[in-house]
């Protein structure tokens, strides 16, 4: 793959580098790096002794990163990984704690533009969709194999689509002449089974199933849960988890977790005071989401869903190997 091919505008970067406050020997962890945008200015921003950790599970992602980011030398550690592994990359690392961790979430411009991906429903492609290539199953795959229930439930789980059954019933029916293979195809089978009165007005009649079978292949909203804990895990106090979100259910899994360990107390609400002895681990800094300037999204198109939300994590201020 070619490096145009990972060339890329990464979103709300400014307010990135405000929220993180990158500084000079910090510790930073790019949990998805992608073309390595976030990252260079993160390491802009903390020279010249900061180290950044740079996570992917998409290879040309990584290759691209490598490339944006040599000049930094030593001062990038780029690892293929899924950031659910981040415990285990540190550990081997020799890094108990860090200063700040960046989650930007869901699907980059550069996989969405080439075709061969099979992401986007605008181009012609296989109905691969995975960001990790060694990863089994293929899109193409759950299309052709799984239960009409199921698949219906996971474009209404994951892309809440209305008409999730219906294009689940289109779908199992077109199989049974041919398999399907590619993303015109499947772009067809939708426009069919999506009424002529709901593709008049509104996304395109794809995008939620596409976002579906995506997220299906790749797991992404089984482990996020699960690699945001870790990631607070791995804060030190008075360090900051970044996540940038691109659609309401991943939204919902970050607000609702920094919540929770923002006011983890279980009490009656007509308790006089706190017994339950759980305490606060983080304080969240963005109770709305900061989303992106009405002049970016007419700079960058894509970054107009993307949402911010920033917490810090609460207590007894320690440097990277665990001393006062």
């Amino acid at each position: 793959m070619e490096e145009r091919n990972f060339t890329h505008q990464p979103v709300l970067l400014e307010e990135v580098l405000a929220w993180l406050k990158p500084e000079d020997g910090g510790i930073y962890v790019d949990c998805t790096v992608g073309g390595g945008g976030h990252a260079e200015a993160i390491l802009e921003n903390s020279s010249p002794g900061g180290l950044l950790i740079g996570l992917d599970q998409d290879p040309h992602a990584l290759e691209a990163a490598a490339r944006r980011l040599a000049p930094y030398g030593e001062r990038v550690i780029l690892v293929r990984k899924n950031f659910i592994n981040l415990p285990q990359v540190l550990s081997e690392l020799g890094i108990s704690a860090v200063n700040g961790i960046l989650f930007d979430l869901g699907v980059s411009s550069p996989q969405l533009d080439v075709p061969e991906r099979g992401f986007s429903y605008h181009h012609e492609g296989p109905l691969d969709m995975r960001m990790d290539p060694t990863v089994e199953h293929t899109a193409a795959y759950l299309v052709n194999n799984l239960e009409e229930e199921e698949l219906a439930g996971i474009i209404a789980r994951y892309g809440e689509e209305r008409w999730a059954r219906r294009i689940a019933s289109f779908i199992v029916r077109k199989r049974q002449h041919q398999p399907i293979t590619t993303t015109s195809q499947l772009v067809e089978i939708i426009k069919e089974a999506v009424p002529a009165r709901s593709r008049r007005s509104g996304p395109h009649p794809a995008r939620r199933t596409f976002q579906a079978l995506r997220i299906a292949v790749n797991r992404e909203l089984e482990v996020l849960p699960e690699a945001l804990h870790h990631a607070v895990e791995l804060l030190l106090p008075g360090g900051r988890i970044l996540v940038i979100t691109f659609h309401s259910l991943e939204d919902r899994i970050v607000k609702n977790l920094f919540r929770r360990l923002a006011n983890p107390c279980i009490c009656p609400p007509d308790f006089p005071q706190c017994t339950c002895g759980q305490q606060p681990v983080l304080r969240v800094l963005t109770p709305g989401g900061v989303v992106p300037s009405e002049k970016e999204v007419n700079s960058n198109p894509r970054s107009r869903s993307a949402r911010l939300r920033v917490a810090e994590k609460l207590g007894t201020v320690l440097n990277a190997t665990g001393g006062e």
